[in-house]
């Protein structure tokens, strides 16, 4: 519009241009037409000229106007419609976008009457819409196919009949259907990825990794994804490879390194591919890299026994390597505890355990310094104690995909087929609570609640003191027990009364002593004297 405005003004300004430059050099016109002379001014000539030119182009405009008025009119009326089927088509779009299924159905049949299905495809889009939310799955799935047959319409219709596929659980159907959008058009994310999954699920990993290619290839996928998913791929495939062909599955684990250097698994893999060697060396050298990147127990286990022959000093000392490289992670704090353990350095063992329970409390710390309380002091309330810490204790991390928990990684979900799903990290079993500010820690406060040692003493001892402090024995008061003792000495009893009173004390020894129940031994002090009389009635109840 700007443009044709434009143009009109400078035709204007050249036209008022040239007139004053003809009034600035008068002159005269003379025809001379069949006898006739005609004069006129030049000015005047050059008017009527331009007048003449602009009648002819006006009457040239009423004649077309008046020979194209039918098809005109036609062409208005024509507009006017299919306005007004694109107007019922937006409107039924949203409808059924909303789930307004009876302004949908009637939209759709709105827009059919007044628009040609195949000239106008998303009509065919609004009747499968239309059908889905009215429950009509044949007839959706019906106009799929009708889409899918269409060039125009194909990525859509096969896009209808996948989901509708995966609806019904017909996972067959629902990969012939991906692998065709994906063979077809590999830019489209949801075929791409869904066919990678189902060739993954099936265990053709070159086909996977080959798609992975094209994918990257067209963009559907950023680089560092497409580099992480063919490391898990690679990394997938290595361990199938490992027990039959283990140079295979070597240069596939160091291939995924390559894509994702903190691969854990792919560490792994190439390590035990090592040894298949005897290759000490590179394994050592592929899982401490991975370790300065990801610390990880696995990792260290495998690090620290790599030599079947290594003794426990050995194994410390390769674990004291690998703390060098991570020196304040609790990893590499556990990997050291656990070593000491071994070489019954108890003194380490428990100082690295206790700097990783203020650090980072969990369950596979307390059951380790249980370990060594029971290896080191033998207490078994100190044990209790540790024992008991870990029962409150958050969950060790682990491998966790989509809610499901796996001792050992998996490339794709068991869930939802999902690649590159697990995480290691701590389950969702127990949220922690906040901590406040100048409180201790439960690492912290189990090592302060930590009960003394026990000293050394002979057990039956122990038991008899603890049994006789806690448990009074039933009998007189010591002023009746004197009165009798006087009267005893005084006049002996029979020997029938003496046999008798030597059984009654043996019943009443035999009846003092409580049995313990549940497997407690007598000395504990939730047993309780049976024969024991409590004052004012009350029960006391021992912890158990």
């Amino acid at each position: 519009m700007m443009i044709r405005l434009l143009v009109f003004v400078l035709i204007i300004l050249g036209l008022a241009a040239g007139f004053a430059w003809l009034a600035d050099r008068p002159g005269e016109l003379s025809i001379l037409w069949e006898g006739q002379l005609i004069e006129m001014s030049l000015t005047a000539a050059v008017t009527l000229i331009v007048a003449i030119v602009v009648s002819v182009m006006i009457v040239w405009w009423l004649l077309r106007s008046i020979w194209n008025s039918p098809h005109s009119v036609r062409r208005y009326f024509r507009a006017r419609t299919r306005d007004r089927g694109y107007q019922s088509l937006s409107t039924g779009l949203i409808a059924a976008g909303a789930g307004n299924a009876a302004l949908a159905h009637k939209m759709s049949s709105r827009a059919r009457g007044l628009l040609r299905a195949d000239q106008e495809p998303l009509i065919l889009v609004l009747e499968a819409q239309t059908a889905l939310i009215e429950g009509r799955q044949d007839d959706a799935r019906r106009m799929f196919q009708q889409m899918a047959d269409d060039p125009e319409t194909r990525e859509l219709g096969l896009r209808g009949l996948y989901l509708e596929a995966t609806r019904l659980g017909a996972h067959e159907a629902a990969r012939q259907y991906a692998e065709t959008a994906a063979e077809n058009a590999p830019y489209l994310p949801w075929a791409a990825k869904a066919t990678l999954e189902y060739r993954s699920q099936s265990g053709r990993w070159d086909d996977a990794i080959r798609l992975l290619e094209q994918q990257k290839v067209a963009n559907v996928l950023k680089k560092s994804e497409a580099e992480r998913l063919k490391a898990v791929l690679l990394t997938a495939k290595a361990e199938e490879q490992l027990e039959g062909d283990p140079i295979a599955a070597r240069d596939n684990a160091v291939r995924a390194l390559k894509h994702a250097k903190d691969l854990v698994p792919a560490a792994l893999v190439a390590a035990k591919a090592y040894m298949r060697e005897d290759n000490l060396r590179k394994a050592s050298s592929v899982l401490e890299q991975v370790w300065k990147l990801s610390p990880h127990p696995d990792v260290a286990k495998a690090y620290v026994r790599l030599r079947s022959g290594d003794s426990a000093a050995d194994r410390l000392k390769r674990a004291e390597k690998l703390q060098g490289y991570k020196p304040n992670n609790p990893e590499s704090l556990m990997i050291v505890a656990e070593a000491a353990l071994d070489t019954t350095d108890f003194t380490k063992a428990r100082e690295k355990a206790e700097a990783v329970a203020r650090m980072e409390p969990s369950e596979r710390v307390f059951l380790l310094l249980a370990d060594i309380e029971e290896a080191e002091t033998g207490d078994q309330g100190r044990v209790r104690h540790w024992m008991a810490n870990a029962l409150r204790a958050p969950r060790d991390a682990t491998w966790v995909a989509d809610g499901y928990v796996s001792d050992k990684w998996l490339p794709l979900s068991p869930v939802n087929g999902r690649l590159d799903a697990f995480e290691w990290k701590v389950p969702f079993g127990q949220l922690a609570g906040p901590l406040e500010e100048g409180a201790a820690s439960h690492g912290e406060q189990a090592l302060q609640s930590l009960p003394p040692v026990l000293k050394d003493q002979p057990a039956e001892e122990t038991k008899a003191e603890t049994f006789a402090d806690q448990v009074p024995m039933p009998g007189p008061a010591p002023t009746e027990k004197a009165e009798i003792a006087t009267n005893e000495a005084s006049s002996p009893p029979p020997v029938e009364a003496k046999v008798s009173a030597d059984a009654a004390d043996g019943a009443t020894e035999e009846k003092a002593a409580p049995e313990p129940f549940f497997g407690r031994p007598p000395d504990d002090p939730g047993v309780r004297d049976p024969n024991r009389k409590h004052e004012d009635n009350k029960t006391r109840l021992g912890l158990f």
